[in-house]
């Protein structure tokens, strides 16, 4: 049996945390996979906030969304927003401020794009990664996938490790989940606040 995906890793990562009825944060829909994963988990009474610059990933996550809400399951109500994850602690009400249960983050392109060079960068990816960690409630995690093996993602792979290394220890707990004899794989970094 190999080791767990990084995807699926950073998933129970956050099913261990995050509670029904909490707010959670894709700050990256893409196809909306963690949309989804984010809604089941948190339940009807949570609500999800979603972030992409591009409509074709909101317009992807809401038909997926609507698939599983077909099929009978109680989700909860998604907020799917055509802005940038640097913007979300403009877009979020001030009352979620440190009680957000959790925030994902699946750096790269869009899956199937036709224009590849609409991708994340650390000029925002880094704001939104402290807008999220400020976001969290004591405990709560945010997951970051990395994706160093394409144009620009070795690059924003670097910026995001060198920002997790630099949280105060009192503040946040942050782990690598990585193979380090295939330096271009996807991995992850983990933080937990404290």
């Amino acid at each position: 049996m190999g080791f767990v995906s990084v995807l699926n890793f950073a998933q129970q990562l956050i099913q261990k945390r995050l509670q029904p009825g909490e707010i959670a944060i894709d700050a990256t829909v893409g196809t909306g996979a963690d949309t989804l994963f984010l809604a089941r988990t948190v339940g009807p009474r949570g609500r999800v906030y979603g972030f992409d610059v591009q409509q074709a990933a909101l317009d992807q996550a809401l038909a997926r969304l609507e698939r599983e809400r077909g099929t009978g399951a109680k989700l909860a109500s998604a907020e799917l927003l055509l802005r940038s994850h640097a913007e979300m602690a403009e877009a979020l009400p001030a009352e979620h401020r440190g009680r957000a249960g959790a925030a994902m983050f699946n750096l790269g392109y869009l899956p199937g794009a036709e224009d590849l060079s609409v991708m994340t960068t650390p000029a925002s990816t880094l704001p939104a990664l402290e807008a999220a960690t400020a976001l969290l409630r004591p405990k709560g995690i945010l997951t970051a996938v990395l994706y160093p093996g394409h144009d620009g993602g070795g690059a924003e792979a670097q910026a995001v490790e060198r920002w997790a290394a630099g949280l105060p220890g009192a503040e946040a707990r942050v782990i690598l989940y990585r193979q380090p004899q295939r330096p271009e794989a996807p991995y992850l970094i983990a933080v937990e606040k404290v």
